[in-house]
């Protein structure tokens, strides 16, 4: 008997939410038809770099940056056999440069030594790289090579997908496992570059542009972030 008074409300509950996340990603769709990474890339290795790079920093920067970089060090063997010092001037810019030196040129050394310098399809290898985890990861793995593996949570993800509901947990880890457990798979990859330019596009940190959006219906925030 108490099984069965727990078991119907699940079943009850869920569906409106399934309806609900249905019509979001629905929107979302339609009003990003071509959401993908704003990064300039030409290759994986150059989509992982630029990934890296981007941490606290705008992508428009990191755009401005990379031409250079690959110029001069065009893949992983190049980028390996330098010095982080040698690749600091380059993405100063970018700020955390120092880290962010010794962990592309990390990444590129293990490419080359371990991976013939070609970035890896599988989630475990990429996050053996320097400066991976599993956001970078997401982000080469579905921009790249069309896999899904999980969902892209950067700031915007964590941001919008708290106020539509989809998720309570702050930590990115948790909100992607949040987010993988209601978004069909085959979603999880332009799903995480909706969000991102949905964040940036109306739903701001600062002031969400309520009255402009097209997911207002559906979101339990609207009109309520001040």
């Amino acid at each position: 008997m108490k099984s069965g008074k727990t078991s119907k409300p699940a079943k009850t509950s869920k569906a409106p939410e399934a309806a609900r996340v249905g019509k979001i990603l629905e929107i979302l769709t339609r009003t990003y038809p071509d959401a993908t990474t704003a990064l300039d890339w030409k290759s994986p290795f150059q989509l992982l770099v630029a990934t890296i790079l981007s941490a606290q920093c705008t992508d428009e920067r990191v755009n401005q940056v990379t031409p250079v970089l690959f110029k001069k060090y065009p893949d992983a063997h190049a980028l390996g056999a330098a010095s982080p010092e040698e690749l600091e001037p380059i993405i100063r810019s970018t700020g955390f440069f120092r880290a962010k030196a010794r962990s592309i040129h990390g990444a590129a050394h293990v490419l080359d030594e371990k991976h013939a310098g070609e970035v890896p399809r599988e989630m475990e290898a990429m996050l053996e790289l320097p400066g991976v985890a599993r956001k970078t990861a997401n982000v080469v793995l579905g921009t790249a090579y069309g896999l899904a593996t999980g969902v892209v949570v950067d700031t915007h993800v964590k941001r919008v997908a708290a106020r539509l509901g989809l998720t309570k947990e702050t930590a990115p880890e948790k909100i992607e496992q949040d987010l993988m457990q209601i978004i069909p798979r085959e979603a999880w990859v332009r799903f995480g570059h909706e969000l991102i330019l949905h964040g940036r596009a109306l739903c701001s940190a600062r002031k969400p542009k309520c009255g402009e959006c097209p997911l207002a219906p559906h979101c339990p925030s609207a009109g309520r972030v001040e």
